[in-house]
């Protein structure tokens, strides 16, 4: 069955709205993998509007599950991972003042800096993940850069499900199958939520993880963080089982 990772960027984000710890993130997050969720992401940036650097410290004394790190490969960024020795880093092309993750990596036009990074991240043994947009061409040129998986950008999909969703994973098949020949594992992520999951994730061959943030904390608002979590790894099921 496809991985649950929570991202808790959205509760760090409530949290420094008001100032001191509540709500309290390190607690959110034992509570997560304590409801069911198999991974805790996390996607710092360099001005700490939601996830602080020390944050990722603490967290990495209480996952017990995958701790998943996204960000751009600054030296800050790669340093934060190395110290924090994540299980996972998912790298991403944004910009510092990027509100949320827009667009995969131009693998072609990045080939050089990509595969330095990646090999820094395995010299560390840290499996390493590359945003992609699910374009074949671009995942070839990802796979030249030595990465472990890639993670599907998933908006275009989220967008287009209600209007027709076997056009909206189309693409997402295609890359799909690519990524599998050329041996790569496979994550996606963005705007994924309880009505487009299952779909998806029946759709993608070889779909390893997701990673759910800002929909499932929507969610838990109206349902409960551990009701939500349970009905996410739901849909999960249902997928796997047909």
């Amino acid at each position: 069955m496809t991985r649950l990772s929570v991202n808790i960027n959205k509760i760090a984000t409530l949290r420094n709205s008001r100032g001191g710890n509540v709500p309290d993130l390190i607690q959110v997050a034992k509570d997560c993998e304590r409801f069911g969720a198999e991974g805790i992401t996390v996607h710092p940036r360099p001005d700490e509007r939601h996830i602080r650097y020390a944050d990722v410290h603490e967290l990495k004394k209480v996952v017990r599950t995958e701790f998943n790190i996204e960000g751009y490969p600054s030296r800050d960024f790669m340093d934060l991972v190395f110290s924090a020795k994540a299980d996972q880093v998912t790298l991403v092309p944004d910009p510092p003042e990027a509100i949320t993750s827009s667009a995969g990596w131009d693998a072609k036009k990045n080939l050089g800096f990509l595969q330095e990074v990646v090999q820094a991240f395995k010299e560390k043994s840290i499996r390493t993940s590359i945003f992609m947009n699910p374009d074949v061409d671009q995942i070839e040129w990802a796979a030249k850069t030595n990465c472990d998986r890639i993670e599907l950008y998933t908006e275009a999909y989220a967008t287009q499900y209600s209007s027709n969703a076997e056009a909206a994973v189309l693409p997402y098949q295609k890359a799909a199958n690519r990524a599998f020949e050329l041996g790569l594992g496979l994550n996606a992520g963005h705007d994924l939520n309880l009505h487009n999951l299952a779909y998806f994730a029946r759709n993608t061959k070889g779909l390893l993880e997701v990673s759910i943030g800002h929909a499932l904390i929507a969610d838990a608002l109206y349902m409960g963080l551990e009701n939500t979590i349970q009905l996410y790894l739901r849909e999960l099921r249902h997928a796997a089982e047909l």
